[in-house]
């Protein structure tokens, strides 16, 4: 596989922010987001084994460990390697942009799938087939830049009905472009039942760091 980075941090996002996690961050992605901030993980990277990355991982010491990117899901290896990671008991993560099928991975791997907004460049890259492949204990997440992404986001929720999937659909401002503070306005005015995701990360340390 190829890998741009593996660390141990903070989770920022999603329901597990706050806990230890080590992160898998893989090289390569087919999509441009606008409001990207890994890009350097476009290209570059360094080749690893399988059992090179486990090592990596069980030295770095963390029950909790994400898989991401880039796209993870383009490199063919990663539903393997998540069940190598699973057998030696640790609480999987996959963050994916949903363009990628989902379906492949373990079922005890908690998939964390965005749905691109209109914001990001690549709406309409979501594959609809993998709200077919989530469970209750998978999280939808929506990055929101401005009031036409969360109303496609809303309208999403509703036309697909989301919240009767997964127990956890997130929306998350672009960090730096949308106070989260108007997300919150907009969320409470609507009465929608998402959690409103921040980039913990990006608070403890300076929004630019990487490796954290």
């Amino acid at each position: 596989m190829l890998v741009t980075e593996i660390f141990k941090s903070i989770q920022g996002e999603s329901t597990f922010a706050g806990l230890p996690c080590v992160f898998i961050r893989l090289t390569g992605c087919n999509l441009r987001c606008h409001w990207c901030d890994t890009a350097y993980a476009f290209q570059g990277g360094q080749t690893m084994s399988a059992e090179e990355i486990l090592a990596r991982a069980r030295q770095l010491g963390c029950s909790l460990v994400e898989i991401t990117g880039g796209e993870p899901l383009l490199q063919a290896e990663v539903p393997a390697l998540a069940e190598q990671l699973l057998a030696e008991r640790h609480r999987v993560l996959v963050e994916t942009s949903g363009e990628r099928f989902v379906g492949e991975l373990p079922r005890a791997v908690v998939k964390i799938v965005d749905v691109k907004c209109p914001g990001s460049g690549e709406s309409g890259k979501f594959r609809l087939e993998n709200l077919e492949a989530l469970e209750r204990k998978d999280q939808l997440k929506f990055v929101i830049l401005d009031e036409n992404d969360y109303r496609y986001a809303r309208d999403f929720l509703a036309r697909h009905n989301v919240r009767g999937r997964v127990d956890e659909v997130i929306f998350a401002p672009v960090f730096g472009q949308l106070p989260p503070r108007t997300l919150a306005e907009w969320i409470l005015r609507d009465g929608l039942e998402v959690r409103l995701g921040l980039q913990l990360h990006k608070f403890i340390w300076e929004p630019e760091t990487r490796g954290v």
